[in-house]
């Protein structure tokens, strides 16, 4: 066959390439997201991986919001939303200091393009799981609203309360990103306990000294010499080093918490999931409590402060895995166009 009429056999395949309508036109515009699930199926890895991109991405956000204090840039921009009166962006004049400000105000934008691809994953998917895309949405919303509260703590020169609140601010969208991580590798079937209510009593003890643990460390931080600018700067008046003892002290009843669950759940013979996730936060806990005392000792070096906040972020993952592992649901149905639908399996813990 002469190559010229093969050429001319293969044209007609590229006029199988859909072509966007004016009533596609309509339907995007109106609802974007109904349009893509309408022409993609995720598989459920995908849907997974979406999820905890935006978990991950929380956990970025919250250490380079640290790395922005710790360097004492958190006026680099002196003002919000734009950089500074003149100019949206960090000029040359702004030094070190402004590409760090700025660096970080554009890493929210990389955040948000991660949930986004979490909630158009969680629309996509089929069946529809409804509460799956809620929880993308309620990231969505806990973004907007820091970013805003982020601006107000620049408007009012690092004021420390509103910093604290900041920090708490991304606490809840871990724990939301960390829910709908946990989410996505599940069914939506009523959730079936694993261990006894004693048992689940102790965890939610075990929950709340964390978060009083978190919500103290604020304190800490807020009261303590790493204000987050080069100038003067309003602390929280307290003496940081009481409150630091008390943080230690809330540090010890975590861990003396979580050594008894793990305790308890070989006691009662607990499946795996319970017990290995529980060790997992054991493992954290020491290791954060030796950075605790070792910053603490050595008057608070950034590097360490840096790295406390990040152990600080999967403690909290840590107890919520440990929550969120004391009961199962079976997996979603995995068929996807064109395949059989494979049987529901339990969840792995």
């Amino acid at each position: 066959m002469d190559p010229r009429e093969r050429v001319h056999k293969r044209r007609p395949t590229m006029d199988r390439v859909p072509k966007l309508t004016r009533d596609d036109a309509v339907s995007v515009v109106r609802n974007p997201l109904a349009f893509i699930a309408e022409r993609w199926t995720p598989h459920p890895r995908t849907v997974q991986r979406a999820a905890f991109a935006a978990l991950a991405m929380a956990v970025v956000i919250v250490v380079t919001g640290g790395a922005v204090r710790l360097t004492g840039s958190g006026l680099g921009c002196p003002t919000w939303p734009t950089c500074t009166d003149d100019s949206l962006t960090t000029t040359r004049a702004m030094g070190f200091h402004g590409v760090i400000e700025f660096g970080n105000r554009m890493l929210t934008y990389v955040l948000c393009a991660a949930v986004g691809w979490a909630i158009i994953a969680a629309r996509s998917q089929k069946p529809w799981r409804h509460s799956l895309t809620r929880q993308g949405w309620w990231q969505f919303w806990i973004v907007m609203g820091n970013a805003v509260l982020g601006g107000i703590v620049v408007l009012v020169g690092l004021n420390p309360y509103t910093v604290a609140a900041h920090f708490l601010l991304s606490t809840a969208l871990i724990t939301v990103a960390t829910v709908m991580w946990q989410r996505s590798r599940e069914g939506d079937t009523a959730p079936r306990p694993l261990v006894g209510k004693a048992v689940q009593q102790l965890v939610w003890f075990l929950v709340a000294a964390s978060g009083l643990l978190i919500a103290v460390g604020t304190v800490v931080t807020g009261a303590g010499p790493h204000a987050g600018d080069s100038k003067e700067v309003a602390r929280i008046p307290i003496d940081w080093e009481t409150v630091a003892k008390l943080h230690a002290v809330l540090a010890w009843i975590v861990v003396t918490l979580t050594f008894a669950l793990w305790f308890v759940l070989k006691a009662v013979d607990a499946p795996k999931g319970p017990l290995s996730r529980t060790r997992d936060l054991f493992l954290i806990l020491l290791g954060q409590g030796v950075i605790g005392y070792v910053q603490y000792f050595t008057h608070l070096p950034e590097f360490l402060v840096g790295l406390h906040m990040l152990g600080s972020c999967l403690m909290w993952i840590g107890v919520l895995r440990v929550l969120l592992s004391l009961r199962e649901r079976p997996e979603a149905v995995t068929g996807l166009p064109g395949q059989p639908a494979e049987a529901a399996s339990l969840a792995k813990a």
